[in-house]
């Protein structure tokens, strides 16, 4: 793709990789085939490529207007486009440079803003959103349906390893921001599994949320300090040789392999963010490579699994729980069209709620079609998402390890 863009942003560290990433786009739509804005609504401006020409139009200086922002606020973020894409156009990284550009070009409604004020100031902060979410269980019956189906009922809490034995392998691992609070079985699942593995985890209990929220909402500088306060958090313990920084929200784990990209230009934290990134993995490439014979499942229950965008497309790790789960004794049935998003990334079920509930409907559809037993998957949005109206349970897939160690 030819550009030509404006001079105030061509030399800028943000400028030269967009236009690195412009001039490789080759105007195929084969990335609209995949994308699942474009397939509900049909419109090329709400579809990868379209959205690629709105933000070079922008990089160009030509006007934006709130019509621009609404296509851009419509992407899932999934980046189905970019498993798609036979140029390796790099989707995700132009549409975070043109969200950011767009935030300060184009202002929002003032109920926008004070929600995405109000995501920002609950959601990353864990004590935060527990005592809120606390509150709205127990006053769900009183408020409207919209909100009152957001909130999700108290989970029965999975068991914690009471005295985790001290082992020679240790990993860090981020806890999670909302996670704890509404789920917190995952990671005592996940404790459990790593304990049996022979795998210690290491805390660091100022560490935080990972950035990813801010970031989606167009708040890069606080995404960075969010990413910076990690580092600080983790540097001790990575210099005393832990193995590797682990995920089990898929969503965290994407952006974390990505500090190295987002710190780069701040000297203090380039180097670091390097180390980070090459540290960092989602907790099924960690499981993927132990002997999980202790894991057999006698009962070899018939399930599906729901891989998260943010592992198959944002991580390419495509089949790599299917593996673990197939491996140790479950039988996975085939499910239609698995590359396609859930509709929850991240705020989007909320900023986006129509669009949303209809990505929703479609891909429970299509994962109840072969009646599961249960319906597994990868990320705490994902599993809020899907179990808001499913009618199978719905776990994350390192539980389903924890039940039968």
């Amino acid at each position: 793709m030819q550009t030509k863009l404006a001079e105030d942003i061509k030399d800028t560290p943000q400028g030269r990789e967009a236009n690195s990433i412009l001039r490789r786009c080759v105007h195929c739509g084969f990335c609209n085939a995949t994308c699942p804005t474009y397939q509900l609504l049909g419109d090329e401006l709400d579809g990868p490529r379209g959205r690629i020409y709105l933000v070079k139009q922008m990089l160009e200086g030509n006007e934006v207007t709130r019509k621009t922002q609404q296509h851009l606020d419509r992407c899932l973020t999934c980046l189905n486009c970019q498993t798609t894409c036979p140029s390796g156009v790099e989707y995700g990284a132009l549409l975070n440079i043109g969200r950011s550009m767009m935030e300060q070009r184009v202002s929002r409604s003032l109920g926008d803003r004070l929600i995405r004020l109000a995501l920002r100031w609950t959601l990353p902060y864990s004590k935060r959103f527990g005592a809120l979410l606390w509150l709205g269980q127990r006053i769900r019956p009183l408020l409207p349906n919209r909100i009152r189906h957001g909130i999700p009922r108290r989970k029965q809490t999975q068991g914690s390893v009471k005295h985790p034995r001290q082992h020679p392998r240790k990993v860090l691992m981020l806890a999670g921001c909302v996670q704890p609070a509404l789920s917190p079985s995952i990671n005592n699942a996940t404790e459990k599994v790593l304990d049996a593995l022979g795998i210690s985890i290491v805390h660091a209990p100022r560490a935080g949320c990972c950035g990813a929220l801010s970031q989606h909402l167009g708040a890069d500088d606080e995404a960075l300090g969010f990413m910076q306060r990690n580092i600080d958090a983790w540097w001790p313990q990575i210099e005393s040789g832990v193995e590797a920084i682990v995920t089990n929200a898929s969503g965290c784990g994407m952006v974390i392999k990505h500090y190295e990209r987002y710190l780069r230009d701040i000297p203090e934290y380039a180097e670091k963010a390097i180390k980070v990134s090459a540290l960092a993995k989602d907790i099924a490439e960690l499981i993927h490579a132990e002997d999980l014979r202790q894991f057999d499942n006698q009962e070899s229950e018939k399930i599906v699994f729901h891989p998260p965008c943010t592992l198959q497309h944002g991580q390419g790790l495509g089949g790599i729980v299917e593996s673990i789960l197939t491996k140790i004794g479950y039988q996975l049935l085939p499910i239609q069209d698995g590359h396609l998003c859930c509709g929850s990334a991240g705020t989007y079920s909320i900023l986006q709620a129509e669009l949303s509930q209809q990505l929703l409907q479609d891909k429970l559809n299509k994962l109840q079609r072969p009646k599961p037993k249960l319906i597994a998957t990868a990320n705490i949005g994902c599993q809020l998402q899907l179990e808001s109206k499913a009618d199978a349970p719905v776990v994350h897939w390192i539980e389903l390890l924890a039940q039968v160690s």
